[in-house]
């Protein structure tokens, strides 16, 4: 078989179809690698197929796939990361015109940093892009990393990341093994069992290596994550479009539900119920803290929190000046996470003030008319926001 595709700049290429080669398992850094001894099919004619169908259906005008460099493509794989392109693309707009080098985002404020990520969630991906545009400014003189030993180190980038980002900005070979390639794999091939597990996962990244070219890797690696994003998705996919279906394992036995082995259920979905204190100065400001860098919302500013009424009412008692002393229930807010639900009962109190000096739980007065630049979470957001509600705080609004 022979396929001729062009690559994104529109130059020809000719791939010829199945070859038997030696296969050399990819090299995993810190890993107890096995000997190459074993042999196995590449498989050409499913990268000529990608190919070409990318060329006619694929994406191609994606906001970091414009002036594609380490740094663009980094930023974009790292928002990319549980999140769906349409949600990122305005956040990467407006995270690159206000970084738009590494060195600029590493000596940029991190509230700045999370100040741009609020409302696209998983903020350590945010806290891990930070540190690591420091460690680029301070170890590699704020060029992005050449090896990609050096790139998998940094944080929050892993080994698919890290294939990614050379294979879509310099066109290294590396293959990579995303949630989108490992559904498209798995089904192309019949692999079964949960990708979760070490023997699946080992497996896969056999067929990802076998299955990416020598030549033309940043179109192809574009290629296998558009058609998972786009054709080969989790529910219903669009097998009649794909380029792959003649083939495809599991379209031919009808397992495309099955494939990838799905995880087993966790059970019913929790439910966490808090209370968080609005506690308001007469000139409007709103008292709110850091969160730690760990856990939900790790880094953010937010109202503080209490597991009762009791707790807030004590705590306004003795940490404001002239507070109420019941203070106020509002309406409640409701936030999903993707393991639980959260239940949220803002309780409004005025007051003129910290009574004193705070513990050692970084503080500051936001002021909801000028908003200062921080990373809030999006439902604190949205609650802060309408504070200026001339009804928000009245149980009966004026008729």
């Amino acid at each position: 078989m022979e396929a001729i595709v062009a690559d994104l700049a529109g130059r020809p290429l000719v791939i010829e179809g199945n070859l038997e080669l030696t296969w050399y398992p990819p090299l995993i850094p810190g890993a107890n690698n096995p000997t190459p001894d074993r042999t196995m099919t590449r498989y050409p004619q499913l990268a000529a197929a990608l190919m070409t169908w990318h060329e006619k259906q694929g994406r191609h005008d994606l906001p970091w796939q414009l002036d594609r460099t380490p740094y663009r493509v980094w930023v974009s794989e790292i928002m990319l990361q549980q999140t769906q392109v349409a949600t990122v693309i305005p956040y990467y707009q407006r995270f690159m015109a206000r970084f738009p080098t590494v060195t600029a985002l590493a000596e940029a404020p991190i509230d700045d940093v999370l100040h741009l990520w609020t409302g696209l969630g998983y903020y350590a991906r945010a806290r891990n892009l930070h540190r690591a545009a420091g460690r680029i400014r301070d170890e590699f003189d704020g060029d992005f990393p050449k090896t990609f030993d050096q790139v998998a180190s940094l944080p929050g980038i892993g080994r698919s990341t890290a294939g990614a980002i050379l294979a879509l900005s310099r066109g290294e070979r590396f293959p990579i093994l995303d949630g989108n390639v490992k559904r498209v794999l798995a089904r192309y091939f019949g692999v079964e069992g949960s990708t979760a597990e070490k023997s699946v996962s080992d497996r896969l990244w056999q067929l990802s290596d076998a299955c990416t070219p020598e030549d033309h890797v940043d179109v192809y690696t574009q290629a296998i994550m558009d058609l998972g994003a786009t054709v080969c998705t989790r529910h219903k996919p669009l097998c009649t479009y794909c380029p792959l279906n003649e083939e495809c394992f599991a379209r031919a036995t009808g397992r495309q539900g099955e494939l990838p082995t799905p995880r087993a259920a966790k059970g019913a979905r929790r439910s966490r119920e808090i209370f968080m204190l609005v506690a308001m100065r007469n000139d409007g400001s709103v008292l709110l803290e850091r969160r730690p860098d760990t856990g939900i919302w790790g880094g953010l500013w937010c109202l503080p929190e209490f597991e009762t009424v009791s707790a807030a009412s004590i705590y306004a008692g003795h940490t404001l000046q002239a507070a109420e002393a019941q203070p106020k229930p509002l309406s409640i807010v409701e936030h999903a996470f993707s393991h639980f639900d959260l239940v949220i009962t803002p309780l409004l109190t005025r007051c003129e003030g910290h009574a004193g000096v705070m513990d050692t739980i970084p503080t500051l007065w936001y002021n909801t008319r000028d908003p200062a630049r921080i990373g809030l979470p999006a439902p604190i957001k949205t609650l802060l926001e309408n504070l200026s509600s001339p009804t928000l705080f009245d149980s009966n609004p004026p008729s």
